[in-house]
């Protein structure tokens, strides 16, 4: 995310404002969760990330959603009660704009832990939600438990699996916010040639 902030010409920071927050949190854990030798792969992603932004509560909630139908399949058992819990609210508080396949989604990722899935429903059947409310707490805890299930799952592909949950996250905001993520593909050579420099990947045009 600083490189995104560099290449916006924005001030240094990881926190830049042309990238959604909670997508820009996605971001910084996976890329914290990747090991070094696949990190240069994220590069690629960064310029996409740029004018990815939106005041609309909803998107938390599809990023948060993303997130968690990905990780439940394959997360420790420990951590899946929590992201059932997150799946279930997430649909909870989609409004009528919510797409079929996400709901569909949501299916697949809890009935691939029931027993997970069985404890979340009656745990959130006696929880009240809000939008605000998992905007502001749900989503975030979401987001962070679904990158620390992956990072611990017993699976050869951690790495990978990071990668295309980003790279997910940033099509579903891409779909939501529309053309507002222009800026990604006008970057100036010179921009592109800094990337590759510090990144030591050489990112597609």
């Amino acid at each position: 995310m600083e490189l995104a902030s560099f290449v916006a010409g924005e001030p240094w920071s990881d926190h830049p404002s042309c990238t959604h927050p909670l997508l820009s949190s996605l971001a910084r854990l996976v890329n914290d969760h990747t090991t070094d030798g696949a990190r240069p792969r994220l590069a690629p992603l960064i310029p996409s990330v740029i004018g990815l932004t939106s005041d609309d509560p909803q998107l938390d909630v599809r990023i948060a959603l993303r997130a968690a139908t990905t990780a439940l399949p394959v997360a420790p058992a420990e951590r899946q009660r929590v992201l059932a819990v997150g799946v279930l609210v997430a649909n909870r508080v989609l409004d009528e704009r919510a797409s079929n396949d996400m709901r569909e989604l949501s299916r697949q990722a809890l009935a691939s832990a029931p027993h997970a899935t069985e404890w979340a429903q009656r745990f959130a059947n006696r929880s009240a939600s809000s939008g605000a409310a998992f905007r502001r707490h749900g989503a975030p805890t979401v987001v962070r438990g679904s990158v620390e299930g992956i990072a611990e799952a017993c699976i050869s592909n951690v790495d990978e699996m990071l990668h295309d949950l980003l790279a997910m996250a940033i099509d579903d905001c891409k779909l939501w916010v529309g053309g507002s993520a222009s800026e990604a593909r006008s970057l100036a050579d010179d921009d592109w040639a800094a990337l590759r420099r510090l990144t030591g990947a050489a990112p597609a045009r």
